[in-house]
């Protein structure tokens, strides 16, 4: 009797050995991965109901902290954030512009998220250096010569500003070359070098040109500043100069080395 024939045999021994191992191992990595790509578009989809959809992460408070004279109410209102919106929509951005446009006073305003479901706003209000009278009311100004309020009170222990560019060909050239703005800044960097002490007794910061800067104290004491050139050394100068003359009433620093003091 024949034997099996090469055809049968190799029949027979594919049917023994099953599938070849590569068909064998790849339907269960097939199966994986089409378990993990179910995993990942459920997961995307629970994460974007839960931040857009779910009721657990909508804004339902707004903090304010770092207010002096404004209210928090006053910038809550300024701030129009969307309470009941989804927190990961809120645009911080557009918040943050929208305070710093309505309110002149704040200089910086940090807008942050607070998880679950909260905003805050960090604020930090401009300080007034110097303020400017008109019509009864002052303008306040601050370290950077920006105009930022107007208030009915004067604020307690800032000097005035008086801006007298005029009168003369000198001051008016010099009104003319720097303009009003920039005169403005030069007060102000003066103002913010006067030493603490006399700081207190200043009322006014008197401009009449951009070198022609002179402060008046409440005691009827006057100072010939200058520019706002070498203002340390003329704050220090100041100092030595009011030690050594107790009596004078008026002091020139307005050359730092060489200072003058008079009893008129």
């Amino acid at each position: 009797m024949a034997g099996p024939t090469t055809a049968e045999r190799g029949e027979r021994q594919q049917e023994s050995s099953g599938p070849p191992p590569a068909r064998r191992l790849r339907s269960p990595r097939l199966r994986a991965i089409a378990i993990l790509a179910v995993a990942v578009v459920l997961l995307g989809a629970g994460s974007g109901w839960l931040l857009y959809g779910s009721q657990w992460l909508r804004v339902d408070r707004v903090s304010v902290s770092g207010t002096l004279v404004l209210t928090p109410a006053e910038v809550r209102a300024a701030a129009e954030v969307p309470v009941g919106a989804p927190l990961i929509s809120v645009d911080t951005d557009a918040i943050e512009a929208r305070l710093r446009r309505k309110l002149p006073r704040i200089d910086t305003v940090d807008v942050v998220r607070s998880w679950p479901s909260g905003i805050g706003l960090k604020v930090t209000e401009r300080t007034p250096v110097l303020v400017v009278g008109k019509d009864g009311k002052f303008l306040e100004v601050d370290d950077e010569g920006v105009r930022f309020a107007t208030v009915s009170r004067a604020p307690k222990g800032v000097p005035a500003l008086e801006l007298t560019a005029s009168g003369s060909d000198s001051a008016t050239a010099s009104l003319r070359r720097f303009g009003t703005d920039r005169l403005v800044r030069e007060a102000v960097h003066v103002a913010g070098a006067i030493p603490s002490a006399v700081a207190r007794d200043t009322r006014v910061v008197k401009v009449l040109s951009y070198d022609g800067i002179s402060l008046e104290l409440k005691d009827g004491r006057t100072v010939a500043w200058g520019s706002a050139e070498n203002g340390r050394a003329k704050a220090r100068t100041l100092t030595a100069l009011m030690k050594a003359a107790p009596d004078a009433r008026h002091f020139d620093v307005s050359v730092p080395t060489a200072p003058v003091s008079s009893r008129s």
